[in-house]
């Protein structure tokens, strides 16, 4: 009996998305066009912290060895940085390295360098940090051990960068949770119109022993499943956008000379995929309880 009952309000539920084809419709546009503006937010706020990891895991400072060491000091010098706490990768740079990377850069003007004997280049090394916000202490450090002549970082910059990129995160936080709340009174408005339309059918329902939740259920189960049609929607337009959107961004030349890459939708898809059918049925589900409140009072 039970199991009767349960599948009668289901397929009430179903039965009202299909006879109630203009709020039904009208529904979908509405959550469709606020989960659209959502997984835009939510594919930029992915991308955000892509690039931040990108900016913290290849951030670094050069540390420069005094000139007139020898390669006996240098060796030293770099065993005593690696010894510190918090430090991921120690890469060497010898004085032929220095000369090389020099008239790389000055393609061209090679020629100033004429004249210029390695020797007059300092060995260094390159270090990355595993945590950010130890690098000024990690330097501190540095600059205590024997030969130590001077280091080189973008630390500021650095830390700029990732200062902008948690204000984007939060905006993008702000929005979506705004979004969410909008969609749910918007939706709990639409599908009152379904009520309002019905008020006299709940009214005889009422009349004749019908509990508060028979008559809920199946306006909740019809926003379940609205829910669902405009999360399967959306994702389908999210990713088709995103795909041609980031394959162009790839392609231009900024892209690749920064040597930055955005996150592909595929890495995101399982977790766009639970965020959107939480966000559908649970918007759908406060929509219709929302929206019932009134009929259903004693």
């Amino acid at each position: 009996m039970k199991y009767n009952r349960i599948g009668y309000l289901i397929g009430e539920g179903i039965s009202n998305v299909f006879k109630n084809k203009k709020s039904t419709g009208a529904s979908l546009m509405i959550m469709c066009a606020t989960m659209i503006i959502f997984g835009i937010f939510l594919v930029l706020g992915e991308n955000i912290n892509h690039i931040v990891d990108d900016i913290k895991s290849e951030q670094g400072f050069q540390v420069f060895v005094k000139v007139d060491a020898t390669q006996d000091e240098i060796e030293q010098f770099g065993e005593e940085i690696r010894k510190i706490p918090g430090i991921s990768t120690v890469e060497y740079i010898s004085k032929e390295d220095g000369l090389n990377s020099m008239k790389e850069r000055l393609k061209d003007q090679q020629g100033v360098l004429d004249g210029f004997n390695v020797e007059a280049f300092k060995a260094s090394y390159l270090v990355k940090v595993s945590d950010l916000t130890q690098s000024k202490d990690i330097q501190e450090q540095i600059k205590k051990i024997p030969n130590y002549a001077k280091i080189t970082s973008s630390d500021e910059t650095v830390s700029a960068l990732i200062n902008i990129a948690n204000g984007i995160r939060i905006v993008t936080g702000v929005v979506l949770i705004l979004l969410i709340i909008i969609s749910i009174f918007i939706i709990a408005n639409t599908i009152k119109l379904t009520v309002h339309a019905r008020r006299k059918e709940i009214s005889i329902m009422k009349y004749v022993g019908a509990t508060n939740s028979f008559i809920r259920w199946p306006f909740i189960v019809e926003g379940m499943i609205i829910g669902i049609i405009a999360s399967i929607i959306s994702i389908v337009i999210v990713g088709g956008a995103y795909n041609l959107i980031s394959q162009k961004l790839v392609d231009v030349t900024f892209m690749k000379l920064i040597g930055m890459s955005l996150v592909s939708f595929g890495d995101m898809l399982s977790s766009i995929i639970v965020v959107y059918m939480l966000l559908g049925i649970g918007i759908g589900v406060l929509g219709s309880v929302m929206s019932m409140r009134k009929y259903l009072k004693v």
